[in-house]
C-alpha cells in the first residue's frame, strides 16, 4: 500500500478507529502532489487553526494513528526520502497521549528535520517524554513547544537534554510555564553546547524582583559564542537586567538576533544598550517593542545610530511611550546611517513633525514600504501614519489565511537572520 490516504484507512478500521476527516483530506492532497512529483524538504501541515477548511481537531489517538503511516516502513522507503521532512500539528489537543507517539516518532523516523507541537496541552510528563526522545535523535533541527505548559519539571529534562543532544539547532519553550531554576539549568548548559543557535525562553513564571534569570543569560552570552537569536520576552527585566545582558554583549562575537520585548525597561537601560553598540558589531536585529523607552531612550539609541552604530539592520519600539522628539531624532539618524533599513515605531505618539518626517524617508526611498509598520496619508493637507501589519515576527503565534506566511514584510527578523529553515 503506497497511497498514504490508503495506509491512514487501513491503520483506523485494524485498530477499530473512525478516521479523523482533517487528516483525511491532509493525506489525500499529499498523495496528489507526490504523484505530480514533489520536491523535497516539504512539512506535512495539520494545523487546528485552519479556517479555510473545516477543523477536526486531531487528538492523542488520531496522532498515533497519523505515527503509524508515517512510521510504516513502505512509507519511509516509497516517500521519506522524496518529500516529507518537517511535521506541524500546531493548535490540535494531542496532550500527553499524543506527545509519547511524538518520541516514538522521533525515535523511528529518522528524516523530520522540523517538528511543531505548539499549543497541544502536552504538559511535564509528555515534555519529559519529548526531551528523553531527543537523547538520541540526531536529525531534528528544529522543535517548536511553544505554549505547552511543561513547567518547570519538563524544562530541567530540556536542559539537561542538550548536554547530549547535539543536532538540535532551534529550540522554543515559550510560555511553557518554565521556572527559574530551569532558566538557570539552560543558561547553564548553554555555555558548553556549541550546536544550539536560537533559543526562545519567553514568559517563565518568575517570582521576586532581582531579575536573576538575565544575571545568568549574561553569564551565557561571555561564554557561548554560537548562539545567533535569543528571545526573552515577559522576563519581568528592568534596567539591571538590561545591563547585565548589555555587560555580556562587550565580549560576545556571535549573537545578531536579540529580543527583550515586553519587558519593563526604560530610558536608563537604552544608555547601556546604546553605550553597547558603539563597540558591538555584531547585532543585526533588536526587538524592545512593549518597553517604556520614551524621548530620552530614544535620543540615546538615536545618537549612538547616528555617528557609531554601523551594524544594526533593524529596529523594532513599538509601544515605548517615545513622542516627536525622540521619533524625530531616530529618523534623523537614519538619513546618515544607511544600513539600518528595518524600523518599526506604531503605538507611540506621533505629532505632525513625526508624521511628515517618516513620509519624506519614505518618498526620498531611504524607508521602504515593506520595512515599516506605518504609512503615510494625507487628510485636507495634513499628513498623517497609519498602521501597516509588517514588523519583526508577525505570524510567530499564526499564520495568514491567505499569502505567504514567510514574507519578509512580516516576518523582517527571520528574514535578517535566518536562523534554520522554518519560523
Amino acid at each position: 500500500m503506497d497511497n498514504l490516504q490508503e495506509q491512514y484507512c487501513h491503520f483506523c478500521s485494524e485498530n477499530i478507529r473512525k478516521t479523523n476527516p482533517f487528516i483525511l483530506n491532509i493525506l489525500k492532497n499529499l498523495d496528489e502532489e507526490i504523484q505530480k512529483g514533489l520536491e523535497k524538504g516539504i512539512t506535512l501541515s495539520i494545523a487546528g487553526n485552519n479556517r479555510l477548511v473545516p477543523v477536526q481537531r486531531m487528538t492523542g489517538e488520531d496522532f498515533w494513528l497519523l505515527s503509524k503511516v508515517l512510521t510504516n516502513q513502505s512509507f519511509i522507503i516509497v516517500y521519506v526520502h522524496l518529500c516529507v521532512s518537517g511535521l506541524d500539528v500546531r493548535y490540535n489537543l494531542i496532550s500527553d497521549v499524543g506527545a509519547y507517539y511524538a518520541a516514538k516518532l522521533l525515535q523511528k523516523q529518522p528524516y523530520i528535520t522540523y517538528l511543531n507541537l505548539m499549543f497541544n496541552d502536552i504538559g511535564p510528563d509528555g515534555g519529559e517524554l519529548i526531551a528523553k526522545a531527543l537523547h538520541k535523535n540526531r536529525t531534528l533541527k528544529y522543535l517548536r513547544m511553544t505554549g505547552n505548559k511543561i513547567e518547570n519539571t519538563g524544562g530541567m529534562v530540556f536542559a539537561a537534554m542538550l548536554q547530549i543532544n547535539s543536532s538540535l539547532e532551534k529550540l522554543d519553550l515559550g510560555d511553557c510555564d518554565l521556572g527559574l531554576q530551569s532558566v538557570i539549568a539552560f543558561s547553564t548548559v548553554l555555555t558548553q553546547n556549541q550546536a544550539i543557535k536560537g533559543i526562545n525562553l519567553n514568559r517563565p513564571i518568575l517570582y521576586g524582583e532581582q531579575e536573576e534569570s538575565t544575571v545568568h543569560m549574561g553569564h551565557m552570552l561571555k561564554e557561548n559564542h554560537f548562539l545567533v537569536e535569543l528571545h526573552m520576552c515577559k522576563h519581568g527585566m528592568k534596567n539591571y537586567g538590561m545591563q547585565q545582558l548589555c555587560n555580556a554583549l562587550y565580549l560576545n562575537s556571535s549573537l545578531r538576533y536579540l529580543d527583550v520585548s515586553c519587558n519593563k525597561i526604560t530610558r536608563d537601560g537604552m544608555v547601556y544598550l546604546a553605550d553597547v553598540l558603539k563597540r558591538n558589531t555584531t547585532l543585526e536585529v533588536i526587538d524592545l517593542s512593549f518597553n517604556r523607552i520614551e524621548n530620552a531612550g530614544a535620543k540615546y539609541l538615536s545618537e549612538t545610530l547616528t555617528s557609531h552604530n554601523r551594524s544594526l539592520k533593524a529596529l523594532s519600539i513599538v509601544s515605548n511611550k517615545i513622542e516627536g522628539e525622540g521619533l524625530v531624532a531616530i529618523s534623523q539618524s537614519m538619513k546618515t546611517n544607511l544600513i539600518l533599513s528595518n524600523i518599526y515605531i506604531w503605538g507611540n505618539k506621533f505629532d505632525e513633525a513625526t508624521c511628515v518626517a517618516y513620509s519624506d524617508l519614505m518618498k526620498s526611498g531611504r524607508l521602504k514600504p515593506d520595512n515599516t509598520d506605518v504609512e503615510p496619508y494625507v487628510v485636507d493637507g495634513r499628513v498623517y501614519l497609519a498602521e501597516v501589519s509588517n514588523g519583526l515576527k508577525r505570524h510567530y503565534y499564526w499564520t495568514p489565511t491567505y499569502g505567504d506566511a514567510y514574507d519578509h514584510a512580516s516576518t523582517a527578523g527571520f528574514a535578517l537572520v535566518p536562523v534554520g529553515q522554518y519560523l
